[in-house]
């Protein structure tokens, strides 16, 4: 039961596309390590011991380790069912230079198509990051364009939105309150 679990959450990681599985923590785009694993095929254990073997080509801008805090913030940010259960090590996070670099210590002809397809995705982001950030600029300027027309609008509906006081008209006598002497 438990390897078929396990062969069924390794499908699951395969079929899920490079771009959902990039994240941003600490103001940069990451991947985590056993995410990164299951793309190029190999046991997450495999992947760290390469890049300890490796240390000197990931400095801390490349690679990071999540505190056990910062792995429990990122898990309740991504709603996902399962990340393959109980960890015993916390997974460490690869910026898109320790992605890059990892091909230089992986040797495979998978790793080296892998890394392909994830520099590829992170390009994408990047793209539709900077479009969004166009868009907002873009309303931003029209709204400053047509503030002024549109301020003679808003400013007319509002007069008319505003209620009339009529003063009501009496009905009946007026009784004189003044009594003579």
């Amino acid at each position: 039961m438990a390897s078929q679990r396990k062969s069924q959450l390794k499908r699951t990681q395969l079929t899920t596309p490079i771009e959902k599985r990039i994240f941003i923590l600490r103001g940069e785009r990451i991947m985590l390590s056993f995410d990164i694993a299951a793309l190029y095929g190999i046991e997450p254990k495999a992947l760290v011991q390469a890049v300890k073997r490796n240390i000197d080509r990931f400095p801390e801008d490349f690679m990071f380790q999540l505190t056990a805090e910062g792995f429990q913030n990122l898990k309740s940010q991504i709603v996902t069912s399962s990340w393959g259960g109980i960890r015993r090590a916390r997974p460490y996070a690869f910026t898109e230079q320790g992605v890059a670099m990892l091909s230089s210590v992986l040797h495979s002809s998978r790793a080296v198509q892998v890394n392909v397809a994830i520099m590829r995705a992170f390009v994408r982001l990047r793209k539709m990051l900077v479009g969004h950030e166009e868009l907002t600029r873009k309303v931003i300027e029209l709204e400053k364009k047509y503030d002024a027309q549109f301020k003679v609008v808003f400013d007319a509906i509002r007069n008319l939105m505003k209620p009339v006081r009529i003063q009501p008209k009496q009905i009946g006598f007026r009784a004189n309150t003044k009594k003579s002497s």
